[in-house]
């Protein structure tokens, strides 16, 4: 026969010891957390890369510790937050502590699985143990399982202690006037924070209508502009294939009237000359059955002169 021993603890101590419990396993999530960020931010974007990192046995040790974080979470602060127990396993927190220490001390570590083990152990059994032993006791004082049992089972007897029981249950089910004060000037303060993001929501409703009509009104211009550009291209396309109708007719004119002008010149000319001959002649004879001495046409002395220069004095005197 096992002899159970009853220690007596000061209930101001147990109250130190579970914050201290508590507060430890907060802090060890933290200070992972951290040290993840610190790991991640050194390590490459693509996970090709990180394999044949130097860190990636730290980040595979950071994973493993995180898996065990949230394992011990969904185990022990569910009864934690109703303030039925503490964490209990602090030597887990001091395990955790020491892989995190000697991931950040160490550039080379060793395998996930050999740096974990003791904590994978000490860990498991700790969950084990709680779920086994400590579970059962907790669930009995949970607020809602007198309530749940006797609903379940049989109909009790009423009485005094059964309607005192619920009105207990319910008194502490139920919120206090504080709780509701405050919840209350939160959803005041929701609301404001909901009409304030409403009102900057069709703020941005409307100036989103702007710009789409500007960027409208400016479509529209763009296209009087290219169809004002296409008919200036046009424009400048006939004046171009006009002024090169006017350049080719140009010289087309100029060439044509010099060639007619040479062509009827000549047989006017001989017909001058043929007419004026003829009139010489007939003028001499005249002139010498009458006895006056014949004066030398005007043409022959215009023709000279034309044909030859006057001669300077110099050159009569010489003669």
């Amino acid at each position: 026969m096992r002899e159970t021993v009853q220690i007596q603890v000061c209930k101001r101590m147990d109250v130190i010891c579970q914050r201290m419990l508590n507060q430890g396993f907060l802090k060890v999530e933290r200070y992972h957390s951290l040290c993840q960020r610190q790991v991640k931010a050194q390590l490459p974007r693509r996970e090709s890369e990180r394999r044949n990192h130097s860190l990636a046995r730290h980040a595979d040790i950071l994973a493993a510790v995180e898996t065990r974080l949230s394992l011990l979470n969904m185990t022990f602060m569910k009864y934690v937050d109703s303030n039925l127990c503490c964490f209990i396993p602090g030597k887990v927190i001091d395990e955790i502590y020491r892989v995190l220490r000697y991931v950040n001390s160490t550039r080379a570590p060793q395998r996930a699985h050999e740096v974990l083990q003791e904590l994978r152990d000490i860990s498991s059994m700790a969950m084990e143990y709680f779920d086994e032993k400590i579970v059962p006791i907790l669930k009995k004082r949970l607020p809602g399982a007198d309530l749940s049992g006797r609903l379940i089972g049989s109909a009790p007897v009423a009485g005094p202690s059964t309607s005192l029981t619920t009105m207990s249950l319910l008194a502490k089910n139920t919120p206090s006037r504080s709780e509701m004060t405050k919840v209350q000037q939160q959803v005041k303060v929701n609301g404001a924070s909901m009409t304030v993001l409403r009102r900057e929501m069709q703020e941005v409703r409307v100036k989103q209508l702007e710009q789409q009509k500007q960027l409208q009104d400016q479509e529209q211009k763009l296209l009087e502009q290219t169809q004002v550009i296409g008919e200036q291209n046009a424009r400048l396309a006939e004046l171009e294939h006009k002024l090169r109708e006017l350049m080719d007719s140009a010289v087309g004119g100029g060439a044509r009237p010099a060639s007619t002008s040479s062509a009827s010149s000549s047989p006017n000319g001989s017909t001058v000359a043929v007419t004026t001959s003829a009139a010489v002649a007939t003028a001499t004879g005249s002139m010498a059955a009458a006895g006056v001495e014949p004066v030398s046409p005007p043409l022959k002395r215009t023709r000279k002169s034309s044909d030859h220069p006057r001669q300077s004095k110099r050159l009569r005197s010489k003669k």
